[in-house]
């Protein structure tokens, strides 16, 4: 099985994570950022990965370091559950609607971090989650996780909706470049390593 468990704390936040690659989507999320919360119960529903996320912050300063270290950990958790990446596909584009929102992401389990954000939001906040955030999210994660991931937002309107297509868009490319092909022997590089 490939799951892995992390923790972190600092004197900002504690963050543990507990992902199954191989799962049905089941989650439970507790940040005390309900948006925040949404977005990552939709990231592992359509990535299909069973996913435990606990994180107590100092969100009465703002959700800054909860988004950006509940990031860190999930990274290091991805990295963690997906070893040295044998017979991973890795890699994984979608394109989501929402509504009038249109996401495309498409990534790569490269062991290269690297982030192209490309979204412009309507509004800076949507319910107690500033919108700015998502991009440190996706930072956060591509730095720990070693992933290189480009999110380009192609049409919306309504914040809530651009960002969830982005969410539910990383989950689908998460899932297809995480799935194991028994067709590949050892990772998929001339290099041999990922």
């Amino acid at each position: 099985m490939r799951n892995a468990l992390v923790a972190r704390t600092t004197g900002e936040t504690q963050v543990s994570v507990n992902i199954e690659v191989d799962g049905t989507g089941n989650s439970e999320i507790q940040t005390g950022i309900g948006f925040f919360d949404h977005m990552l119960t939709l990231l592992a529903r359509h990535g299909l990965f069973d996913t435990t996320i606990k994180a107590v912050g100092d969100i009465q300063v703002d959700g800054h370091h909860t988004v950006e270290d509940t990031g860190i950990v999930l990274g290091q958790a991805l990295a963690k559950a997906l070893g040295d990446k044998t017979g991973i596909r890795r890699y994984g584009t979608a394109f989501i609607p929402m509504d009038e929102a249109l996401a495309m992401v498409s990534l790569d389990i490269s062991g290269r971090p690297y982030l192209v954000f490309e979204a412009d939001f309507s509004t800076g906040r949507v319910g107690d989650f500033d919108s700015e955030l998502v991009e440190e999210f996706m930072r956060a994660v591509v730095t720990h996780a070693g992933i290189t991931l480009h999110i380009k937002l192609l049409a919306g309107k309504n914040t809530h909706h651009m960002i969830e297509a982005i969410f539910k868009a990383l989950g689908r490319a998460l899932a297809e470049a995480t799935r194991l092909d028994d067709r590949i022997k050892g990772v998929l590089s001339t290099k041999g390593t990922l």
